[in-house]
């Protein structure tokens, strides 16, 4: 096996929810509050829907929200991959990921393996370039045993339940993660960060109508009738992980173009006229602000600092 690049599992198409549309001579991720199957095609119109999301769509009135899923491994850090990763938006190469205790960065000495301290505060990740990046894959319909669909996101709510629920489901099922029948639900909630507008996140639930003891019957069968045919669920899992360790980043640059633009687009320019942003992004810099507002001025004459020299905070993006 050549080394230096990850093996990944088999692709037949990806699940999103938004798209990247043109605006203003720029192409810029747009959110929905749908799920979107589609092929690896993409046309200068956007990617070309999978025959699958027709025929979901269809059985859900038009709204795509639930898709009927099976678990390629039984590992959960298998199935969903997370990490902080960081992409060079020039080269479209990844530059870093970690989990915040250690990390693997692109230096001028080569690869190297240094301490995470995860994007707040590490000096290279300033300004949003380093969030968390997952990757998720699925079995939806007969097509291919083998072959997934990939949900990728950064979005923090994401991450943390779809590992909850594998972590969860593994458990309860005594290690049948890969034959339990399940869901990829869409699912929406507010904060007082989101002002009140619905934020969506995805989750993995039970299907449709099924009971857990309906469920859990269903990956026991399986189970055994996988077993009694010869299906080596073990060897798959330990032939996956070993594809995963082949090398340092799992994107090549080809996906990453496209992951840069739908998941790390450039952040918005700041015009003059405008004020700087003075939101604090953490509770260290809500303290510090609180500080430096409430100490006296050294001198009361002093001059502001002149425009060009002041330094500039690109907003966050969410």
């Amino acid at each position: 096996m050549l080394k230096g690049f990850v093996i990944t599992p088999p692709i037949l198409g990806r699940i999103t929810i938004g798209k990247v549309v043109e605006h203003n001579g720029k192409r810029l991720p747009q959110k929905d509050d749908q799920f979107t199957l589609t092929s690896q095609i993409q046309t200068p119109e956007g990617w070309r829907r999978h025959p699958l999301d027709e025929t979901l769509r269809n059985a859900q009135q038009g709204k795509l929200r639930r898709l009927p899923i099976r678990l390629l491994f039984n590992e959960p850090e298998l199935n969903l991959r997370a990490e902080y990763a960081l992409f060079d938006r020039q080269t479209a190469r990844p530059l870093c990921v970690g989990d915040g205790a250690q990390c693997k960065r692109r230096t001028r000495e080569g690869l190297e393996t240094l301490n995470c301290p995860a994007p707040d505060l590490c000096a290279l990740a300033q300004g949003g370039a380093c969030k968390p990046y997952g990757r998720l894959n699925v079995l939806i319909g007969e097509e291919d045993p083998l072959g997934s669909f990939i949900f990728r996101t950064t979005g923090f709510n994401s991450i943390r339940t779809l590992a909850a629920r594998l972590a969860y489901f593994k458990a309860i099922s005594a290690n049948r993660l890969a034959c339990l029948p399940l869901e990829l639900r869409l699912r929406g909630k507010s904060t007082r960060q989101s002002h009140g507008t619905p934020i969506f996140y995805v989750d993995i639930t039970l299907r449709d109508g099924w009971t857990l003891e309906q469920t859990l019957a269903e990956a026991q069968r399986l189970d055994e009738e996988r077993q009694q045919s010869g299906f080596d669920q073990k060897a798959l899992d330990k032939a996956a992980k070993a594809g995963f360790a082949n090398g340092a980043f799992e994107d090549s640059v080809e996906e990453s173009v496209d992951v840069i633009e739908e998941f790390y687009p450039e952040p918005r320019a700041q015009s003059a006229s405008e004020p700087l942003s003075q939101a604090p992004l953490t509770l260290a810099d809500k303290l510090q602000a609180k500080s430096q507002a409430q100490a006296p001025s050294p001198q009361a004459d002093a001059l502001p600092q002149p425009e060009a020299e002041r330094p500039s905070r690109q907003a966050k993006r969410a």
